[in-house]
This record gives C-alpha cells, sequence and structure tokens, in this order.
C-alpha cells in the first residue's frame, strides 16, 4: 500500500501528530484508533458535527441534480440560499452576495465600504481581530504587518485601535474612514466577546461619519454564539455581515449580507466569483440554515454554553470568556502544555493567539455527557502548573 508523505505539501502548518481518519456525530477517530471529543470542529468549521443527517441528504440529493453551474444562469437551489440567509440576518440585512471562504467574504465587503466611498482612504479595525489572509482582510488582520504580510504595501490606510476603548473609536473614525471592521467575539484572540454598549457607539460613530459598520462573523455567526448572529444579542445592525466557517457545514462557503440601499450601488461586474454559489454549497447552506430555525439546535447552545461555564472552571482553568459555544478557557499555564494532555484524556480542542487561552469551538449539537468529560478532563491534570504533565 501506497504510504502518505508530506513531502509535496508547502510546510506552512503546524501539525499535532495525528491523521484523522473520520468522524461521526461530535467525535472524530485517529488512524491508530484514538477516540476524541471534538471541542475544536475543525477550526469551528463542523457546524453540525459529522455524517449530519441533514446534511449527508441534501448532498447526495444535490450532486445527483446539479453538482455545479455558473453565477451566469439561475439556480434554484441558489436562490433558496440566499432567502434562509436573509431569513436568519439581522432584520435590514436581505441582500447576499455568496463566496468560497471568510476571507473572501471579508474582502468583497471591504470591496463594498470603497464603492459607498470612493474618495476614502481609510478602514478602521481592532487589536487582536482576523479576518483572513487575502490582500485587504489581511491588511485588517491584527499582527498581519508585521508577521505574515508579504504585500509591498496595504490597499488602503489601516488604523488599528484597543477593544472596547470609546474614546479612541471616536478619535479613529472620521471623514476619511471607509469601514469598521470587527468581530463581535473575536475568535482567534481567545474568544474576546465586544460588550454591547461598545457594539452600539460603534452604529453611533458610523452613523455620524458616514462609514460602514462591517460585522465579521465569519466564526460567531451561524448560531455559534447562541444567536443566529452575534450582533443580534447587541440588538445592532451593521451595514455589512460577513459568515463563513459553518456555513455550510464543512463545505467551502462564505457570504456577504448587506442592506438594499448598498447593494444599489453595485453594478454588473462589481463582485464576481467563479465557485461562490456553486449548487453544491447553496444546498448545504439551505440545510444549515433550515437546521438552526426547525429544531432547539439554538437553545442546546445556551444550555451547552451555560454548562461549559458552571463546571468547566476546574484544574488548571481560572476563568471563561466568549459567548455560546465559542468560548476561551483561560488558564494558569500555557495552553501549549495542556492540549496534548487533553488528547490523551479523550478530549481534542484548540489554541487561540492568546498563549494562555484553550479556544472551545465544538459542533453546536454538543451533549451535556461531552461537556461532563471535558471537564474531567480538566479535573484530571494536575493543580501545580510547574508539575510535568501526564
Amino acid at each position: 500500500m501506497e504510504t502518505t508523505t508530506l513531502e509535496h505539501e508547502l510546510p506552512v502548518y503546524a501539525r499535532i501528530g495525528a491523521e484523522i481518519v473520520s468522524g461521526d456525530g461530535v467525535m472524530v477517530e485517529t488512524k491508530d484508533g484514538q477516540r476524541w471529543i471534538d471541542f475544536y470542529g475543525g477550526h469551528a468549521v463542523a457546524l453540525l458535527g459529522y455524517r449530519h443527517p441533514r446534511l449527508m441528504a441534501a448532498l447526495r440529493e444535490q450532486a445527483e441534480r446539479l453538482f455545479f453551474q455558473t453565477n451566469a444562469v439561475d439556480v434554484e437551489v441558489r436562490q433558496r440560499a440566499h432567502t434562509a440567509l436573509a431569513g436568519l440576518a439581522p432584520e435590514g440585512l436581505d441582500r447576499v452576495f455568496l463566496v468560497n471562504s471568510g476571507a473572501e467574504a471579508n474582502e468583497n465587503a471591504l470591496r463594498i465600504a470603497f464603492v459607498q466611498h470612493p474618495g476614502r482612504t481609510q478602514v478602521v479595525c481592532l487589536a487582536g481581530g482576523f479576518h483572513g489572509r487575502t490582500a485587504a482582510a489581511g491588511a485588517v488582520t491584527a499582527g498581519a504587518l508585521g508577521r505574515w504580510y508579504a504585500f509591498p504595501r496595504t490597499p488602503f490606510d489601516v488604523v488599528t485601535i484597543p477593544v472596547g476603548d470609546e474614546a479612541a473609536l471616536r478619535a479613529a473614525v472620521g471623514v476619511q474612514t471607509a469601514a469598521v471592521i470587527l468581530e463581535p467575539i473575536q475568535g482567534i484572540a481567545g474568544c474576546v466577546d465586544l460588550e454591547p454598549a461598545y457594539l452600539r457607539a460603534v452604529r453611533e460613530v458610523a452613523d455620524a461619519t458616514g462609514a460602514l459598520f462591517l460585522a465579521d462573523e465569519v466564526q460567531c455567526g451561524m448560531g455559534r454564539s447562541g444567536a443566529a448572529f452575534a450582533v443580534q444579542l447587541a440588538g445592532v445592525v451593521p451595514d455589512l455581515l460577513t459568515t463563513a466557517k459553518g456555513l455550510a457545514g464543512g463545505f467551502p462557503a462564505g457570504a456577504v449580507i448587506t442592506t438594499a440601499q448598498l447593494a444599489s450601488k453595485l453594478t454588473i461586474g462589481s463582485l464576481g466569483t467563479t465557485f461562490g454559489g456553486g449548487p453544491m454549497a447553496c444546498a448545504l447552506i439551505e440545510a444549515v440554515a433550515h437546521e438552526l430555525t426547525d429544531t432547539d439546535l439554538l437553545a442546546n447552545v445556551r444550555a451547552r454554553s451555560e454548562q461549559l461555564r458552571a463546571t468547566c472552571q476546574v484544574g488548571p482553568v481560572v476563568g471563561v470568556q466568549g459567548q455560546g459555544l465559542l468560548l476561551g478557557l483561560r488558564c494558569n499555564r500555557p495552553v501549549a502544555q495542556i492540549l496534548p494532555a487533553l488528547r490523551e484524556r479523550g478530549i481534542l480542542a484548540g489554541g487561540s493567539s492568546d498563549p494562555h487561552v484553550l479556544r472551545l469551538t465544538p459542533p453546536l449539537i454538543l451533549e451535556a455527557c461531552h461537556v461532563e468529560a471535558l471537564a474531567a478532563a480538566l479535573s484530571d491534570l494536575p493543580e501545580d502548573p510547574h508539575a510535568p504533565m501526564a
């Protein structure tokens, strides 16, 4: 049998040293037979877990009907996906542009902002935010310019302000600002949730200056916060909302959702994509959206979130932050010491850009017994942060 190696792959990914070969529900299995409860969900992508009946049925049916067609022709399932997303979004956001990823969604949302304000030159973003690795999205991603952003210049001026600082917000946003971009819950930063009052201040400042409010819900959207979209928890309606990750339950998909007023500024050719809005992705987007609206999935997210907060401040965990099933467990030692020990105890979790925050982004179908297993695994870790890990 041929042996798989990584010799032909660009060396750009850190790996944990295990090969996952299958998944079922919230469980994954490795090549050597280990079974883990997946509290990471493949970077928050496996929204409904693995082998979900609704997703599998939608995938099979659409593959047999129409695997692909271009956006140059009408496809009914695409229109149904648009309608389903508009139904989930905050009131007034009812125009949808489908793409392939979160970075592409943010790239196009930023483009729309400059279509609206062709004379403006600036975007304001928040420290700690992650918006993607493409030219515009990477330009507003925290740390990118000093680490991996390889382009010789950014496509616009970027002003980065501290999280939650209203004075800095009001000082930064002005007549040259095309957009303010933020994650209502900063995922990679360690599940940092922005206060509702701060989100309302962003809305107020944007209205006063004409800047657009761009809510990046690539990671925290599609029910992960306990609401369809996290901005709804604050009662705030942005001008542009992006989402991806779990949007199609694991199939590549992203979306920009905006207003009729902003859509009216666009013309034929303003935006474009080859694969975005393909029939397979659309069938899965529709299935995920219906699962959120037709079942008690959002109630389960809120219940499991409360259970995690109540039971998982044990062992090395000294605090919990975030919302819904986008939670950060703040630990008394570096997470790099904890993650391997959790895998030994049957738990797959992730880190964050904060070395002391363990990030939980499990499938929304997580059950109480899975949370109990995580709490038990955390309790089983040595209490002394200087003790050797098992």
